[in-house]
């Protein structure tokens, strides 16, 4: 029988997130209990927004959650090596295999050419769709452009008509028709593969038995499972999760809730409790009882038991579970060990001191002036950003600009947290200390504390980011429509 082999791989572009935590357990669940193997695979093709600091990130949530993997990057394994952007040649070979089947093609349309094929699309009422343009070239003109030089993608051919169906194992039968699924590409102009190809031979290749994702991949479905046909391989096992959910029933987002694990991480939740408040969306053990251990939804793990309603997740009931851990699980010395481990240490101490040991002449003084770099969300009164230089609507547009750029932010230091709000300040047209203020009690609670860029690098890109759109939602979040035209405004001030 063959070994049950599932992963995770998510993408090196941003802070490590809850849903990527979500489907890792389940994958990572279901092959232990069927005593098989779990791998990591950091899919970082994305050249432009991939990062090592990322993957770093992810991994050491991951771990931190206890989520370790038997094949990965860092550990190695027999189907190597685990990042896409050390696999290109493996992608160029079965993008030609393809190619020479007559199952994809070359497509030499430019940006603004596909720009103004979906905008006629758009006014003639159609549904935006690769209009098959690449399918047209003669072999002669194929060949005539490729010796010029001349940019191209890989696509994948589909059926023009029908529709196609297939076994998800966590919906049943799914049908989906052929029109509503695009000519994929397959390799972009820089030579690296997109998800669908690099997923497919990647999870031939490392042998993946089973594929639980999100649902919001299933209308991909019909792409993916079609090239395993085009290839000649058999298909893993397929199945769609339902989506994480705020409270309001939208889709999870760091906009209404944070969602960095690191995040959680640095608020002082436990990684039991938070695993096992993440076993809970969706998923419930038989004796339905609220407070698991991995070891236990292991043994007691049924994928099929997976709800497919949108599973809710709730900051608050986060917090009763974490406080029933914090309570029957850490006796009085553990207790001490998890605080210091959290941030009552010397290495969290030593990068406060030279701000602190400046400031002070007795100790009774570090509490007040440190007491925010161990908090986690600050609890700001309504009138905290009263009596400011900056008047009401430019104070919201300053703080959600803030909260945009620190967003946008690849690599977290000083460094670059300054000038990032320096250039900031400037194309915003506001004095340097105007713009600062707002900032400081975002962060700080208040102004009369130490650098503030120094503490958003000591606190971290997770909590410092949270508490910016904290602060910018006591102000008054923009609306839809004021987000839109902000938006353009920020991207132009980015931009001169």
């Amino acid at each position: 029988m063959t070994q049950v082999r599932t992963r995770v791989a998510p993408s090196p572009t941003g802070d490590p997130h809850v849903g990527t935590a979500y489907i890792a357990l389940f994958n990572y669940a279901f092959a232990k209990q069927h005593g098989g193997e779990f791998v990591l695979r950091i899919e970082d093709t994305d050249q432009a927004r991939s990062t090592p600091e990322s993957e770093q990130m992810i991994m050491k949530a991951l771990r931190w959650l206890g989520l370790d993997w038997d094949h990965g990057p860092d550990v190695g394994g027999n189907a190597g090596p685990y990042r896409q952007s050390e696999r290109a040649e493996i992608y160029q070979e079965y993008a030609q295999q393809l190619l020479d089947d007559g199952h994809a093609f070359y497509c030499f349309a430019t940006p603004e050419e596909l720009d103004e094929m979906r905008r006629e699309q758009q006014a003639a009422g159609l549904r935006p769709k690769y209009d098959g343009r690449g399918l047209k070239h003669t072999a002669e003109e194929i060949e005539q452009r490729l010796a010029a030089g001349d940019p191209y993608v890989i696509r994948m051919k589909i059926p023009e008509s029908g529709s196609f169906k297939f076994e998800d194992h966590l919906r049943g039968e799914v049908e989906i028709p052929w029109e509503q699924v695009d000519m994929q590409v397959l390799m972009k102009q820089d030579g690296l593969p997109t998800y669908f190809l690099a997923n497919v031979v990647d999870d031939h290749l490392m042998g993946i038995t089973h594929v639980f994702r999100g649902e919001e991949w299933l209308p991909s479905a019909p792409k993916l499972l079609q090239l395993y046909k085009y290839l000649g391989w058999d298909a893993p096992v397929l199945g769609h999760m339902p989506l994480l959910r705020n409270p309001d029933k939208s889709k999870l987002s760091k906009r209404k809730n944070p969602t960095s694990i690191l995040y959680y991480q640095r608020m002082g939740y436990l990684p039991e409790a938070l695993l096992n408040y993440l076993g809970r969306m969706g998923w419930s053990m038989p004796d339905e009882r609220e407070k698991f251990s991995l070891a236990e939804m292991i043994d007691n793990f049924d994928i099929k038991r997976v709800s497919l309603g949108g599973p809710v997740f709730d900051p608050v009931k986060l917090d009763w579970l974490n406080g029933v851990w914090i309570r029957e699980n850490l006796s009085d010395d553990q207790f001490i060990s998890e605080l210091h481990k959290w941030a009552f240490n010397e290495e969290y101490l030593r990068q406060m001191l030279p701000h602190i040991k400046s400031r002070v002449e007795r100790f009774s003084q570090v509490a007040p002036l440190a007491n925010f770099m161990y908090s986690g969300l600050l609890d700001l009164p309504e009138t905290a950003f009263d009596g400011l230089a900056l008047e009401s609507e430019q104070l919201r547009k300053v703080l959600q600009f803030v909260s945009w750029e620190m967003d946008s932010l690849r690599h977290w230091d000083k460094e670059q947290i300054f000038p990032a709000l320096k250039g900031l300040a400037k194309a915003m047209d506001v004095k340097m200390k105007d713009f600062m203020a707002p900032v400081f009690i975002s962060i700080a609670g208040t102004t009369a504390t130490f650098s503030v860029v120094d503490a958003m690098e000591i606190l971290g890109p997770d909590l410092s980011r949270a508490r910016l759109r904290q602060a910018s939602q006591l102000v008054g979040s923009p609306s839809k429509k004021e987000a839109k035209r902000w938006q353009k405004e920020f991207d132009g001030l980015l931009r001169s």
